[in-house]
């Protein structure tokens, strides 16, 4: 595949400049050989923004249907290792915009479209980083589901691909763009609850267990080998396709990673930091005795230069709530706290534990559907995706902010692999005379796959 640079495709010059376009066209400069319909079709088609899902199982079901629905996009292909997902997805995609996306299994051939504006990426978390690269390198922005990566190596490599390519990246942490929690996090901002020093967060669910996968031949409707892609080969089992790669190292990042890369965020973007200084975390799979991995039961905790702290408590098998939420953050401050939970909402309590603001929510959320829990407030992301494209806006989750986030729950993750307290520099994120932890800064790749900028 051709490497491109962004700024050598015309039609992303183009679409940049289309509204200013559009208005001259009201004065009646229409280009000769064309009808005024004519053109107003051109123009129409290229406002949108053209995208390509990757992935689409799920959450990219679920996020074909909400980039279908925006009125100034229109998905042009359907990239999915499962041949059956993919013409689901595209069905829907089809019933909702009235045009038919073309079906390219490999995402890689759907980037030779010149006309491809962006890729919208919600396949497993091994893809993620190196899938992103190689958008970038085809000249392409990108929508990029959290995590942002596998492993903290590749955020740093998302953050140079920017650099070097000049291109959108939007990580997929959509609390950054629902009004009311951003509205509580101006209020912490602002000192609404004092000084905050300290921000819970967590995450609770009722899974079930995995089972003992057995070795099995892959199926007819899938490409094992693609869906692998840059991770090490491992034999096809019965129980792994689809979502329960996420409790396993080899592809999968955990319930950290899956779910509580969005409340470390809101608690990195609250207490105003980027890298911490130290980090521990513990826990374990205590429900079922299973193929899964990674943690069942984790808390992970976090300190900062700037006298604050953090920790996020993830139960991924048993669903009991924390303060009347599945999911959600609280800030402690010398003077109050605020809680933002599941919803587009906020609650800020005095000391006495007196409710003394309420902003509520006005969309019904739920916290635990694996698809698509927020659909309307998601749209103010992708729009802000969008705004970021056509008019360079400043994006609400750009990556080196995602990385930042992501990585928490990455250091989390080493400190409970590795077994002990992990110091970090705060200038970087790295971690800092640990040579069994520094391991896991990267990963192994399959040969031939690895991800370069």
């Amino acid at each position: 595949m051709k490497d491109q640079h962004p700024t050598e495709n015309p039609r992303r010059d183009f679409i940049k400049k289309t509204l200013a376009g559009s208005a001259l066209l009201t004065f009646g400069g229409i280009l000769p050989g064309f009808s005024p319909k004519s053109y107003a079709n051109i123009i129409g088609a290229n406002e949108k923004v053209r995208v390509g899902m990757m992935g689409v199982n799920s959450r990219g079901l679920a996020l074909a249907g909400n980039y279908a629905l925006q009125p100034n996009c229109e998905v042009v292909s359907v990239s999915d290792t499962d041949t059956r997902a993919a013409e689901k997805c595209i069905n829907a995609v089809e019933g909702i915009q009235k045009s038919k996306p073309a079906n390219i299994p490999d995402f890689r051939k759907a980037l030779e479209n010149k006309d491809l504006d962006a890729l919208v990426i919600a396949a497993p978390d091994h893809w993620h980083a190196p899938a992103a690269i190689l958008a970038s390198k085809a000249g392409k922005h990108v929508y990029l589901e959290k995590p942002c990566s596998h492993n903290p190596n590749e955020g740093e490599l998302l953050i140079a691909a920017v650099k070097k390519y000049k291109n959108v990246i939007q990580m997929g942490n959509q609390r950054r763009s629902w009004p009311n929690v951003a509205a509580g996090i101006k209020d912490v901002h602002n000192g609404a609850i004092g000084r905050v020093y300290f921000a819970k967060g967590w995450y609770t669910a009722n899974r079930a267990s995995m089972g003992i996968g057995k070795e099995a031949e892959v199926p007819s409707w899938l490409n094992y080998d693609l869906w692998q892609g840059p991770a090490p080969r491992m034999p096809y089992k019965d129980n792994l396709i689809h979502y329960n790669w996420h409790w396993l190292w080899n592809w999968g990042t955990g319930e950290a990673l899956n779910n509580g890369t969005h409340m470390l965020d809101l608690m990195r973007w609250g207490l105003q930091v980027e890298y911490p200084t130290r980090v521990t975390s513990s826990g374990g799979r205590f429900r079922y005795k299973d193929d899964w991995e990674t943690p069942d039961t984790q808390v992970i905790n976090l300190e900062f230069a700037n006298n604050t702290a953090m920790t996020w408590e993830g139960r991924s098998c048993n669903g009991r709530t924390i303060e009347g939420s599945a999911v959600g953050v609280v800030f402690y401050g010398d003077t109050g706290s605020i809680q933002i939970g599941s919803g587009n909402e906020y609650m800020q309590y005095d000391l006495d534990n007196k409710l003394v603001k309420h902003v509520k929510n006005d969309v019904v959320i739920d916290p635990r559907n694996k698809m698509n829990p927020s659909q309307s407030l998601d749209a103010l992301h992708i729009q802000n995706f969008f705004d970021g494209i056509k008019k360079g806006t400043p994006l609400k989750s750009e990556i080196v902010g995602g990385h930042q986030s992501t990585l928490l729950a990455q250091l989390g993750n080493i400190a409970f692999r590795s077994g002990g307290t992990l110091d970090i520099d705060p200038t970087n994120g790295h971690i800092k005379n640990n040579k069994k932890a520094a391991k896991l800064w990267k990963r192994e790749y399959q040969k031939g796959w690895e991800p370069t900028v």
